[in-house]
């Protein structure tokens, strides 16, 4: 029996129309896939970004923190490890102070050869690496915030120039370097890292001087 050419074309048209549907469901389905998989891979770049990121800024942190720091130690090729200001100058003690006293005896002419190592306003020094040394402040009399290490007050030397130079050690035997626990590096107890370094200017400077600025050496 023949069939009919319309009942025909219309069992086609609906095989086609199935396909087609079934064709689209897939196609959308492939296309959340690939979405998805596109949008997890971004993530997970971002999240090692921000790793990175967060590990450099604390290196940075830490970084300045010593940089900053008022106090800090120096290894020195004749002395070893002393005491240094934040720009890495010397630090020296000066022993016509009281040890604890918190107070200075080096004013005027003194603190000009001989500045103080101070701090801004009433604010806390900061310890570098390997300071061992207490660190304090006292007010002097102009106001201004000294550091001490160990009861001793911190002072420069205005002769040293660069980070290294150590001019003042054993000036008129009453200015001294400081080990990173605040002890004065005499030459009696520094195992003969005194001044030897600068033996021969030392002494003709203290010849001239001694009389007139009590050991200040200036």
């Amino acid at each position: 029996m023949s069939i009919p050419r319309r009942t025909v074309l219309l069992a086609v048209g609906s095989s086609v129309a199935i396909a087609g549907c079934l064709g689209d469901e897939e196609s959308d389905g492939g296309s959340e896939d690939s979405t998805d998989g596109t949008q997890t891979d971004g993530s997970d770049d971002s999240g090692d970004d921000d790793s990175e990121s967060e590990s450099e800024n604390e290196n940075e942190t830490d970084d300045e923190g010593e940089s900053d720091a008022t106090v800090r130690v120096r290894s020195h090729p004749d002395h070893g490890d002393i005491l240094v200001g934040p720009e890495e100058l010397t630090l020296y003690n000066f022993d016509q102070d009281t040890q604890d006293e918190m107070a200075s005896t080096c004013y005027d002419d003194c603190a000009t050869a001989w500045p103080p190592l101070t701090v801004e306003g009433e604010g806390d020094p900061t310890a570098g690496d390997d300071v061992s040394a207490t660190l304090t402040t006292f007010e002097r009399n102009n106001g201004e915030t000294q550091v001490a290490a160990d009861g001793w007050p911190l002072y420069y030397f205005a002769s040293d120039e660069e980070p290294g130079d150590v001019n003042g050690q054993g000036v008129n035997d009453v200015w001294w370097v400081l080990k990173p626990d605040g002890t004065p590096m005499r030459p009696d107890d520094s195992g003969g890292s005194g001044d030897d370094g600068n033996s021969d200017e030392t002494d003709d400077t203290d010849d001239s001087d001694s009389d007139d600025d009590d050991g200040v050496g200036y």
